[in-house]
């Protein structure tokens, strides 16, 4: 675990900086800063969107007196895509928009949906994502 969580927090990133150089390189200072910026703003934007439609869908199910699982896992993943959508990166933007456009969440979300069920039909209670 201590080595996957080690790849997560600094392999990534220094992955992450090795490919904004290599753009910064390519294109040059500024525009690799805008994209970076860009991709924040329109992430932001993107996130707010689709969280506030889940929100709406969370709404109508409870008050049709129905449990919200799909929109809840929804929204997680939402906010999971958001908050990476926050992190500067090529790698984590591309994760990121992955999580917040309906037709490539579906993945996301059945991968985690399964993931839940096992847990359920094991009995674990505490909510750790194996990588």
């Amino acid at each position: 675990m201590f080595g996957k969580l080690l790849l997560l927090f600094v392999g990534l990133p220094l992955i992450e900086l090795a490919l904004l150089i290599k753009l910064g390189q390519l294109w040059g200072l500024w525009p690799t800063i805008g994209l970076v910026v860009l991709t924040g703003i329109v992430g932001a934007s993107l996130a707010r969107i689709q969280g506030f439609l889940v929100y709406t869908r969370i709404q109508n199910e409870l008050a049709g007196g129905r449990v919200p699982a799909e929109e809840l896992i929804d929204g997680l993943l939402i906010l999971v895509g958001g908050v990476v959508l926050l992190t500067p990166g090529i790698l984590t933007d591309l994760f990121g928009f992955a999580m917040l456009f309906h037709p490539s969440r579906f993945y996301f979300k059945r991968w985690l949906r399964k993931r839940f069920d096992t847990m359920a039909q094991k009995g674990e209670t505490q909510l750790f994502i194996r990588m």
